[in-house]
């Protein structure tokens, strides 16, 4: 798993610009594959054949894409100008290595030694701050990138601690590792991966995929936020790096079927598996985009905790990952010989 992991996360691919990692997970599933199919959107659609076909056609999802920045200006002295692609809180930019290709940068911010008594210390917005990629002109600087290119943290992925990993695009290159991974194991019944576009700036991808694969259920795989450091006590505190996988039964763009939440947490009590609940009404998944899809479609949501998400540097732990895979074999064997009503 941490060499699925440290690949994925170590390709980019902010909304709309999935291209590598696609081309990455395409590959990667091919020997297992019986069917591969890209729609317009630009969604990876693989189907494996189980040993039965099912009482339930089913879909497992995660999103390829990634946060991250793209190019709206260059100013004359070649520092260019950026705009965030999906949900980045500003107070992580300043300082950071950045890259859009082989383009390195750094997005800049005044000297700490010119922010004394009586200058103003709040944090800049996004529309204030730049990146420095060392031209001197606009024409320089426009010679190495364009209006509308995309420039994505500049992070080495690796293991650090006791078990843990760090890297950025965890949310969702964890999915994508574990759907890889139960394609690579084999399937109990017929099923169909999708792996989608455009998750965060609004799950847009997801919907055109259901509507092509028309499932009754949909297993939603994702990275979800870990606000465990100390200061956080009781509800404040949504879940815990290295304390299971998250089951969800409500955010703020879906209600998930409470029929398969029941069934997911009876599938970790029964086989030992830890987890925990999702704390608050917040964020969203393609869920949302699945469940209106058609008919209607079933949806169910696990997901991993990760710290500092969307950020230069997320963490998680390697054990969340693999109970992760764990919970979603056991949920696919429960499925395949008739366990779920």
């Amino acid at each position: 798993m941490t060499e699925l992991l440290s690949a994925l996360c170590s390709l980019d691919g902010i909304s709309g610009q999935e291209d590598s990692v696609r081309e990455y997970i395409r590959n990667a599933a091919a020997p297992f594959a019986d069917e591969i199919q890209q729609d317009a959107m630009g969604n990876l659609l693989v189907f494996k054949k189980g040993s039965t076909r099912g009482t339930h056609s089913l879909m497992l999802c995660a999103h390829m894409d990634e946060v991250g920045l793209m190019v709206r200006g260059v100013d004359p002295e070649g520092f260019v100008k950026f705009g965030a692609v999906g949900a980045i809180d500003k107070r992580v930019l300043p300082g950071k290595r950045v890259r859009c290709g082989k383009t390195l940068g750094v997005i800049g911010l005044g000297p700490v030694h010119l922010s004394g008594h009586g200058k103003d210390k709040s944090f800049p917005e996004i529309r204030n701050l730049s990146i420095d990629i060392g031209a001197q002109s606009d024409s320089e600087a426009l010679r190495e990138i364009a209006l509308g290119d995309a420039f994505c943290f500049d992070t080495a992925p690796g293991l650090f601690g006791n078990g843990f990993y760090k890297a950025k695009a965890i949310d969702d290159r964890i999915g994508c590792a574990v759907m890889l991974s139960v394609l690579k194991n084999g399937v109990y019944q017929d099923t169909w991966f999708a792996f989608t576009v455009q998750e965060e700036i609004g799950a847009r991808g997801a919907g055109t995929a259901a509507y092509a694969i028309a499932p009754d259920i949909a297993l939603i795989l994702e990275g979800t936020t870990a606000v465990d450091s100390p200061d956080r006590i009781g509800a404040e505190r949504i879940a815990g790096a290295g304390e299971g996988p998250v089951l969800s039964y409500m955010d703020s763009s879906t209600y998930y079927d409470h029929g398969l939440f029941e069934h997911l947490c009876l599938l970790c009590k029964k086989h030992q598996i830890p987890w925990q609940l999702k704390r608050t009404v917040s964020g969203g998944t393609d869920a949302s985009s699945i469940c209106r899809t058609r008919g209607g479609v079933r949806v169910a949501g696990l997901a991993a905790p990760v710290r500092y998400i969307h950020s230069p540097a997320s963490v998680c732990s390697l054990k969340d990952a693999e109970n992760l895979l764990s919970l979603t074999d056991k949920f696919l064997h429960s499925l395949a010989i008739g366990e779920l009503l």
